[in-house]
């Protein structure tokens, strides 16, 4: 039996009237190629279902090819309402900031985080897609993160970014107060930790190594 991938990705296109977003192209196409390798059978959804826009500033001339051809993927995507956790043994959040507006207050997303982690399958996020564990809780009405060690787009490279300003909050900030043990690297630096079943990774240069986490843990 192949393993089965639920890619979790946003609908969300702007930031304000001025700045489009959507997700950033290289941290869906890396992992979803990653898991095809293996042979995995992956699911990509939304929130809404239907289009998830690219980021423009993820595409640039020396995307590779292998990524570009990915896009058709986020074309049609299920909507979550239409998907169980039990047909699937990992979630993958990409990023994006598009994922920072529609990802934290979605009730089904936050339903299938806890069901996910509490029955012991992977629970993986990447860059901004972390924003989903933002509102997600246990059972007991704890948040799934407090306690863990996690790893996000970190407050410094969102300032880079010179985003920061326009963002709902601050990611690291977030997870920060939710009682999680935040760890990170410099800017733009591969980093992502494993804390028992969840793998978080911090920037769009840390997608292939959390995707290859994944892939570690599912065989």
């Amino acid at each position: 039996m192949s393993k089965k991938v639920l890619m979790v990705v946003t609908n969300h296109e702007k930031i304000n009237d001025e700045l489009s977003t959507g997700i950033w192209l290289s941290e869906f196409g890396e992992a979803y190629n990653e898991f095809k390798q293996h042979g995995y059978e992956v699911t990509v959804a939304s929130p809404q279902g239907g289009v998830s826009p690219v980021d423009q500033g993820s595409v640039s001339e020396d995307e590779p090819q292998e990524i570009l051809d990915t896009k058709p993927h986020l074309e049609n995507t299920t909507p979550i309402s239409d998907v169980s956790s039990e047909d699937f043994d990992a979630i993958f959040l990409p990023g994006g900031h598009g994922t920072m507006f529609d990802f934290p207050d979605n009730e089904k997303l936050q339903k299938l985080l806890r069901e996910f982690y509490e029955a012991d399958k992977i629970v993986a996020a990447v860059c901004h897609g972390p924003a989903g564990l933002v509102g997600a809780t246990l059972s007991n009405g704890e948040p799934l993160v407090k306690g863990k060690r996690v790893n996000a787009f970190t407050d410094s490279e969102e300032a880079e970014t010179t985003l920061d300003q326009y963002m709902p909050f601050l990611l690291e900030s977030k997870l920060t107060e939710l009682g999680a043990d935040f760890r990170s690297s410099g800017n733009w630096s591969t980093h992502f930790e494993v804390d028992g079943n969840l793998i978080t990774g911090q920037n769009p240069q840390s997608t292939e190594a959390v995707a290859k986490e994944v892939v570690k843990q599912l065989n």
